[in-house]
């Protein structure tokens, strides 16, 4: 299993703070499993975890791209940053 969480404004738009969810073909690395969020939860989750600069973590350490998963892995999903 791995620990899928949701933080910021993510966390209030998609009603979620954490998913655990089974590795397996459908969720090898990050792109394949942020689609298979979308997938299967419909249209709040494809505006919400659509954007192009949704910001991803694997283990509490920032993903630059996309990046293998495996058993056991903490994923996190987290709003742009913005300020001044």
């Amino acid at each position: 299993m791995m620990k899928v969480l949701f933080f910021g404004r993510f966390r209030e738009e998609l009603d979620c703070a954490s998913l655990e969810i089974e590795l397996d073909g459908s969720c090898a690395d990050l792109d394949s499993l942020q689609a298979r969020l979308v997938s299967d939860h419909g249209q709040i989750w494809q505006q919400v975890l659509g954007q192009d600069n949704v910001i991803r973590a694997v283990n509490q350490e920032v993903a630059s791209k996309n990046q293998s998963l495996e058993e056991g892995d903490e994923i996190a999903f987290f709003p742009p940053v913005t300020g001044g």
